[in-house]
């Protein structure tokens, strides 16, 4: 991957949205919702606390998350779409 993020960062690949509901109806691509979940394909080294110490990511590359509706820095890189989200951001793995 080209791009490492810094602190207490991470990459992730976004899932891709569903294509149709329970009831067999097909979304356009207008009204589809953005994912709320996705893969972390990169972690920053961990944030640093007021005493200096580095406090460790509890999270790894692999990892399947949830992550806030609104979260995050969505960016392009080689063609693929990631979000670049907080570590404080993530509300649960799965």
């Amino acid at each position: 991957m080209k791009i490492k993020p810094l602190e207490d960062r991470v990459v992730v690949k976004p899932a891709p949205p569903d294509e149709k509901v329970q009831g067999g109806i097909i979304i356009p691509d207008t009204a589809k919702e953005k994912p709320q979940k996705g893969e972390i394909v990169a972690t920053g080294p961990g944030k640093v606390s007021d005493a200096g110490e580095k406090i460790p990511m509890t999270v790894k590359v692999g990892d399947t998350i949830l992550y806030g509706k609104y979260s995050g820095t969505e960016v392009t890189i080689d063609g693929e779409e990631y979000l670049i989200v907080r570590e404080s951001d993530i509300l649960a793995v799965i």
